[in-house]
């Protein structure tokens, strides 16, 4: 490894913030390795079922403290180059980004916001503590980090999530006063990432400090206008500065006197063993009326934010355009999905409000907090309205690839299974799109799974027929080579 080049500011920097002694530990954490990390997904494995036994074992992995499904592993291990990642079993994050999320500890139900939310670790993480309950609107203003968002939501079989596409201030003017809970990993000047990122230290100065904490600011504001009274906000930076972390806390509280700092938590490299990250947790006011009059007290707030939302609305379009829930193309669709489901899939419980973008034909999650539905949604890019059941072209339905890795391979989900042990290298042919030989008797669609501890998790779709699985995955999502 080579250890990284600090810049002089940098240095003087953490040196008056940790003083003579931390500040010499805190710069020979640069001599060490970086750390590596993975949290299970226990929407479909818990961390102490057989699956999840087997997994830390082939890849040696140590608990994180702060983290009850978060794993230490050793980097030349690569367990995002194993078929259980395909599989959706584990999200590969690094362990400090796992801590934000604990502290603001989601609940089954709620109606939640990632605000800055790709490539989707604290999204995920997020989905599993709802355990499939309530609704979480998953965020990214830059349209392909939104895409990759997309497919982590989709790899991870979730289902209550839907992926947007905006900025901060266009989901504020829509939905003001509306989330229990908000996370906001805000874009920062990422110190916490020298040891992993040489581009981050070029990219580091002073100046670039500023910038960040101003953008911050402004994301923040927009995030407090759509936290509902009694709602809590978790902030968090992989950045060591206090400009970007208690400075701006500090001013957000000053701001908005109805906020209070209920925790606050640091993660260092030489005290833990972690990159870094920063988290705030913030608590509003539970009276309403009192939390409404002090936004209100802001001077142009509503202004601002109604133009910065105007001029986003002006880049984006309704998600692909699609035709209003309850119009007739949406029904014909439905039921080309009940007719399939009853065949192929028939212990899949469909719960949402069914929407048609395009041919897609999606299922809008719902919670008492939000009734979302197809004009809610006008105007704002959704690169994922939900859970995709699949799509309806000329009269047939096509099941999409959220719908298999939302579905369970054990049970009664899917009429017709077909497992593949994780070394074999059929395991492998799937995940390079090839065909695969199968008994002569199998016929029909078929959730292609993979074995891990007695169990079986799906990978994506294949139908039988002749002696031949042909292969569903999307070429997207295929292996290379």
């Amino acid at each position: 490894m080579t250890k990284p080049t600090l810049p002089d500011a940098f240095r003087a920097q953490v040196s008056a913030m940790l003083g003579e002694a931390d500040s010499k530990s805190f710069f020979r954490s640069y001599e060490a390795q970086r750390t590596y990390g993975l949290r299970f997904n226990t929407l479909k494995l818990s961390p102490d079922s057989a699956a999840a036994g087997e997994i830390s074992g082939l890849f040696g992995l140590r608990p994180v403290p702060w983290c009850d499904s978060g794993y230490f592993y050793e980097g030349n291990n690569r367990p995002g180059k194993h078929p259980y990642h395909a599989a959706g079993l584990y999200y590969i994050q690094e362990p400090s980004a796992m801590s934000a999320v604990e502290l603001l500890n989601p609940q089954p139900g709620e109606t939640i916001l990632d605000l800055a939310a790709a490539p989707g670790g604290k999204t995920t993480q997020i989905a599993a503590k709802m355990k499939g309950e309530g609704l979480l609107i998953s965020n990214e203003i830059h349209p392909q980090r939104a895409r990759i968002l997309a497919e982590n939501v989709e790899r991870m079989g979730i289902r209550g999530t839907v992926v947007t596409n905006a900025t901060p201030a266009e989901l504020s003017s829509r939905f003001p006063l509306t989330f229990d809970r908000i996370m906001l990993d805000a874009p920062c000047s990422g110190e916490g990432m020298f040891r992993k990122d040489p581009d981050a230290v070029e990219e580091w100065s002073p100046d670039a400090v500023e910038l960040c904490a101003a953008r911050q600011w402004d994301i923040l504001r927009d995030a407090v206008a759509m936290l509902k009274p009694g709602g809590k906000l978790a902030y968090s930076t992989c950045t060591f500065n206090r400009r970007e972390n208690e400075d701006t806390i500090s001013r957000l509280l000053t701001e908005y006197p109805f906020l209070k700092l209920s925790a606050e938590k640091r993660i260092w490299p030489h005290l833990q063993e972690g990159e870094g990250h920063y988290v705030a947790l913030l608590e509003r006011a539970a009276d309403g009326a009192v939390a409404e009059n002090s936004l209100q007290a802001e001077p142009g707030r509503d202004k601002d934010s109604k133009k910065r939302s105007e001029r986003a609305g002006s880049r984006h379009r309704a998600g692909q355009g699609g035709k209003s829930a309850g119009g007739r193309d949406t029904a014909a669709a439905l039921d080309a999905f009940r007719a399939f489901a009853a065949d192929e899939l028939p212990g899949f419980a469909a719960d949402g409000e069914p929407i048609l973008f395009g041919e897609a034909l999606y299922l809008l999650p719902r919670s008492e907090g939000l009734a979302l539905n197809a004009e809610r949604l006008t105007g704002l890019k959704i690169p994922r309205a939900g859970l995709q059941l699949g799509e309806y072209h000329k009269g047939r339905f096509m099941p999409a690839h959220a719908l298999a890795m939302a579905s369970s391979a054990a049970g009664d989900d899917a009429v017709r299974v077909w497992t593949l042990a994780a070394d074999s290298p059929s395991v492998t042919a799937y995940l390079h799109g090839e065909t695969l030989p199968v008994p002569e008797d199998l016929r029909g669609w078929c959730l292609v799974a993979i074995a891990c501890g007695g169990e079986s998790f799906p990978l994506g779709w294949g139908k039988a027929s002749g002696g031949q699985l042909k292969n569903h995955l999307p070429k997207g999502l295929r292996w290379p080579g």
